[in-house]
């Protein structure tokens, strides 16, 4: 059971490091060049010219991995579901990306335009997902059917877990390797919980599993190349992808609640700035000296590679939390 994890991560490892190694020349010759925002910290601007749109290297891994470890067999319709999921929020993101490099500033689409996008994506999952073959974790938590009501409530919520994670993990990507090691044990927790399945209160699916395990070990191989100092960018190319890749993982396994925990730094980080706005804008005043989280971090002095790490820690005791949750009486 465990070698439907341990084989894709090696093999999504293995093809990110091999991506990663074919992107980056390809980058620089097409001068695909993170811009950075005027509102970024001064000592970013140092970083202005890395090549963007490194998440390339984590979806390709991500994804080829269950193809390539022939164990990885599933139901095919959840497996196809997540993927194309995962791939609308990567194009989203992609096409975010391709404008600022065009324009060679810091202007893609514009937000609105952005968040249309992703919830056209989110629905068509969900409508797809939830009214086809599972209604997540309510048809494994109650012994009789869920309610229309309930199912609506509940495809709602999908949507916005959707929406929500693609831009927590966008929020997240400020420092090297930041958003990447915080994904990271994301994906290890999806992994396992798919791989427990009914142990976790959930559904478990060795597609979906090997998929998780897939992306966890394209992000590995990805931190090859952007650990600090990055090499490369993921951009909203991978953010995006990641982010609706985690949370269409959990709605197909049945996880969709746990996942908050599981998550919980993404989240913070989104919080972060949710507070920072409504406080600037009712009362006047900064609740951090800069958000996202870790920027504020950064301003009271801390080294970027320091924040990483504790970062990284923190994302994996809320991944362990996570399994001892879903895992209570077994």
């Amino acid at each position: 059971m465990l070698s439907s994890l341990f084989g894709p991560l090696l093999l999504g490892l293995l093809v990110a490091i091999l991506s990663g190694w074919l992107l980056l020349p390809m980058l620089r010759a097409l001068k695909a060049r993170q811009t950075i925002s005027t509102d970024a910290p001064k000592s970013h601007q140092a970083k202005a010219g890395t090549p963007t749109m490194g998440g390339v290297i984590i979806v390709v891994g991500g994804i080829l991995a269950p193809f390539l470890y022939p164990h990885a067999s599933g139901v095919a319709a959840r497996l196809a579901a997540v993927i194309l999921c995962t791939l609308g929020f990567g194009l989203i993101g992609f096409l975010d990306d391709l404008l600022i490099v065009l324009r060679g500033k810091n202007l893609g689409l514009r937000a609105r335009e952005k968040l249309l996008g992703q919830f056209i994506v989110a629905a068509l999952f969900v409508f797809w997902a939830d009214f086809n073959f599972g209604h997540g974790k309510v048809y494994y938590s109650l012994a009789l059917a869920p309610s229309p009501l309930m199912l609506w409530a509940l495809a709602l919520y999908h949507v916005i877990l959707l929406v929500g994670m693609s831009n927590a993990v966008n929020l997240t990507d400020g420092l090297d390797g930041l958003a990447a090691g915080v994904s990271l044990p994301v994906w290890l927790t999806l992994a396992l919980l798919g791989t427990m399945g009914g142990l976790a209160g959930g559904a478990g699916d060795t597609g979906v599993t090997a998929l998780c395990a897939g992306f966890a070990g394209a992000t590995l191989g990805y931190l090859w190349f952007n650990a600090h100092p990055a090499q490369v960018f993921m951009g909203d190319t991978g953010s995006l992808a990641i982010g609706g890749g985690i949370a269409a993982a959990a709605i197909v396994l049945g996880q969709e609640w746990i996942i908050l925990i599981a998550a919980l730094v993404h989240l913070v980080e989104a919080g972060s700035v949710t507070a920072q706005v409504i406080s600037f804008k009712t009362t006047g005043k900064r609740i951090f000296k800069m958000s996202p989280l870790h920027h504020h971090f950064e301003l009271c002095g801390l080294p970027e590679t320091r924040i990483v790490a504790r970062f990284a820690i923190v994302s994996v005791a809320c991944g362990l939390l996570a399994l001892l949750i879903a895992t209570r009486g077994h």
